[in-house]
Parts: C-alpha cells; structure tokens; sequence
C-alpha cells in the first residue's frame, strides 16, 4: 500500500475524537445519552449559547489565556539567557546542572503539589495568576531551556565573535543578531510552553479556588444536580482548542521552520 494511505489512515485515526467531540456538541444532552449517532440528529446551538453567555464559562477561558501568556512570559525571558550560557560557555557542573533542569520535567506534577500549596498559602498568592504562571515554569522552563540551547548550538560562535569585533555590545548582539537567528527556536518554545499551560489540570485545580480557575479546572467542576451535561462539555472543549489553532496559523512559518531545524540538528 501506497505510503499515502497509510498517512490518510493515521489522519483519520487521530481525527476521530475531535470529530466526535465536535458532534456532540451540536447534539441535546438526550440524544448523547439515548442512543449512537454520526451526526447530530437534533441539531442545536444550544451548547455554544451556554457557554458564550455563562460568565463561568468566560471566566475559565480569560483566565487560562491569561495563565498562559503570563507563563509564557515568564519561560522566554527566563530561558534565553539560560540557553545562551548553557550554549556558549563551559563551567564547572554544566552537564550536571542542565540534567537536573531536564529532571525537573520529568518529575510528575503531584510531587510538587504539596510544596506549591504551603508556600503559595503562606505567600498570599492561592487563587491568583501568578500563582499558576510561576507554578508552570517549573516544568516548562527546562523544556524551553533545552529546545533554545539546541537551536544555539547549532549557530556558530564565530558569529558572536565577528559581532563583537565588529563593535557590537553584547546586548546590540543579542537583540540585532542573534535573536532573530534562533527566532524559530523562540516560536516553537512559545507554542509549546503556552500549550502545556493551556491543558495542565493538577498543579491549577491545586492553587485556585473560584476567582482564578483555568478552563481545564472548570470543565472538570462542571458537574451539576442533573449529572454531566455532555453536550455544553463538548462544546467547551471545541472552544478549549481554538486558542491553540489560533497560535499554530499565526505562526505556522515559524513553527515549520523551527521543528525542521530542530530535527535537522538532532541528525549532526
């Protein structure tokens, strides 16, 4: 068989949760449940209406926008200039230290649960976006640590040598030069640190209450006297996705770009 076919096959296998997902949010809760349909038989908008017009739906979705974008923030201008000297300098323990970021990623979520929650009490920050965004960055920050020194290394340092003799400052360097060369790697940290903000679930349901739940911790708080609504929860999770289609066609040159620069170096 045509290696196409495979490809379509795979495509179809990987579509069919969002497909069905997407079904079922034009679906009324009573046809979900009574009986299997590839299509909505009783078609409605109704799932949708709820959910636009809910503050505690909008709510959950402001706040994981916000969550997210600060975390992203928050990683990029924390991991550059980690990346950098990770990239360009040898010092004593610099394996060592950058196995133990990549160890932090490793780690699950829950064996910081604890320790996030006593300090972020004692801080006066539970139910804040701060304390989401900074909870993040232990596990997004060694990942974007890692993508970036990647892209670094795979640029010569004559280039920062030519600048400099050249009369370049270092932060004329950085911010002329060399930041538009790794701006690919800075896109795909970006998607993927915002992406894992978006769906984290543990560390967010831990450290908020009310004001400040992320959409995740509301879609699974969505639980009222007459059961699960099925429907207005297929419908947010269909909403839940746009942010991230969104971002992946803003930036879909980039992102090219960079996954085929980062493969390209994992092959030298």
């Amino acid at each position: 068989m045509n290696k196409k076919y495979y490809l379509i096959l795979f495509l179809v296998f990987i579509l069919i949760p969002i497909y069905w997902m997407v079904n079922m949010s034009f679906k009324p809760n009573s046809e979900i449940l009574s009986r299997l349909t590839l299509y909505p038989h009783e078609f409605t908008l109704a799932n949708y209406e709820e959910i636009l017009t809910s503050e505690f739906w909008r709510a959950g979705y402001i706040n994981s926008i916000i969550m997210a974008s600060m975390n992203v923030v928050f990683v990029t201008i924390a991991a550059l200039p980690a990346a950098y000297a990770f990239s360009r300098w040898d010092f004593r323990g610099d394996k060592h230290l950058f196995f133990w970021f990549l160890t932090n990623r490793m780690a699950p979520p829950a064996a910081f649960m604890v320790p996030f929650f006593i300090l972020y009490s004692n801080l006066n920050l539970i139910d804040t976006y701060w304390a989401v965004a900074l909870a993040h960055c232990l596990f997004n920050l060694p990942l974007a640590i890692w993508i970036l020194e990647g892209f670094m290394s795979g640029i010569p340092k004559e280039i920062d040598e030519m600048a400099f003799i050249d009369g370049h400052s270092f932060t004329s360097f950085c911010w002329n030069i060399f930041l538009p060369l790794i701006k690919p790697g800075i896109a795909v940290t970006a998607f993927l640190t915002f992406m894992f903000s978006w769906v984290e679930l543990l560390l967010a349901r831990t450290l908020t209450n009310e004001a400040a739940q992320p959409i995740t911790v509301t879609l699974t708080r969505s639980l009222g006297a007459g059961g699960w609504d099925w429907g207005v929860l297929a419908a947010a999770g269909v909403i839940a996705m746009i942010p991230g289609a969104i971002i992946v066609y803003l930036v879909r040159d980039l992102l090219a770009t960079g996954f085929s620069m980062g493969l390209s170096l994992l092959h030298l």
